[in-house]
């Protein structure tokens, strides 16, 4: 399942920039482009990127 930027921002409580910062970093999952200026994410990815950080945490 593909979620906007906004759902990434709102589950990660990252911002917009910072989600875009992270991305061109390499730090964050690759977006999926879903039309001329619009992208997306992986639901399960952004999930896989959360845990890992939870994971980070916990070690």
């Amino acid at each position: 399942m593909l979620i906007s930027i906004k759902t990434a921002s709102e589950l990660t409580s990252l911002s917009r920039t910072a989600i875009n910062v992270a991305r061109a970093q390499g730090r964050f999952p690759a977006a999926v482009s879903v039309g001329e200026k619009r992208i997306a994410f992986v639901r399960a990815e952004v999930e896989a990127w959360i845990e890992a950080r939870i994971g980070a945490r916990d070690a």
